[in-house]
């Protein structure tokens, strides 16, 4: 591990969440720019928008944010498998904000479709630096095989991509996906990992402890050249961390 990477350890999920949460409000209100953040699915990404709709409903100022995702199925947005989808159920339509706001990736199109209307879309709206957009926060996850984004240990080009966004298959069950890639990733002004659970642990430890085997962790290889990486761990996550 990099001395870059700040480690922040909570009790469980929830706590995990609500720091984050409040952190983002810090952010968000600390400026009266414009902000562009990146969002996660997964089950600890569903407890932060259920706390920031709760908890900061009234005192996050939602109409500067604007919101895109790191990765999207290849399903229609009505899909359970759908992070917009769950998304929208637990933040969007409990907060005021206008559809202008929303920058989805369009899964119900064909994969390289979706691919370049999002492209176009983060061309459109993202300033640039070393020609690469610029988000203002990345959420990332991570998968007990070490994958964040859509970025699996076996498409480790993907982190070196010369495109904004790829089509990603899931080593397992064949799905596709979209996917901003490594590069991306890496210009952000902020990149933050929600991880929580026992079974990240052994990756945890690994990306802070075996550089040998880290490395062919895709979640080890992001930190932002000229932006903040911090992980938000719970204890379970945690737990072996030496």
């Amino acid at each position: 591990m990099t001395e870059s990477k700040e480690v922040k350890i909570f009790e469980n999920a929830e706590s995990v969440a609500s720091a984050f949460a409040f952190e983002f409000y810090q952010m968000v209100t600390s400026t009266r720019q414009r902000f562009d953040i990146a969002l996660s699915g997964g089950k600890t990404p569903k407890l932060l928008f259920e706390i920031l709709a709760r908890d900061f409903n009234k005192k996050i100022p939602w109409e500067r944010i604007h919101f895109w995702w790191g990765d999207e199925r290849c399903v229609p947005p009505t899909s359970e498998e759908s992070n917009y989808r769950m998304t929208k159920e637990f933040l969007f339509s409990k907060i005021p904000i206008d559809e202008s706001q929303v920058h989805r990736i369009k899964g119900e199109l064909l994969p390289e479709e979706a691919c370049q209307d999002y492209i176009r879309q983060i061309q459109s709206n993202l300033n640039e630096r070393n020609d690469w957009p610029i988000f203002d926060l990345i959420i990332l996850g991570m998968g007990s095989d070490g994958h964040t984004a859509s970025i699996f240990p076996h498409e480790m080009k993907l982190l070196k991509s010369d495109e904004i966004c790829a089509v990603a298959t899931h080593p397992e069950t064949g799905q596709e996906r979209i996917t901003l890639t490594g590069q991306v990733l890496n210009n952000a002004n902020r990149v933050f990992f929600l991880i929580t659970g026992k079974p990240k642990a052994k990756r945890v430890s690994e990306i802070m402890n075996n550089l040998k085997k880290a490395k062919k962790l895709p979640a080890y290889h992001i930190e932002p050249e000229k932006g903040e990486i911090a992980f938000f761990l719970d204890q379970k996550a945690a737990s072996k961390i030496s």
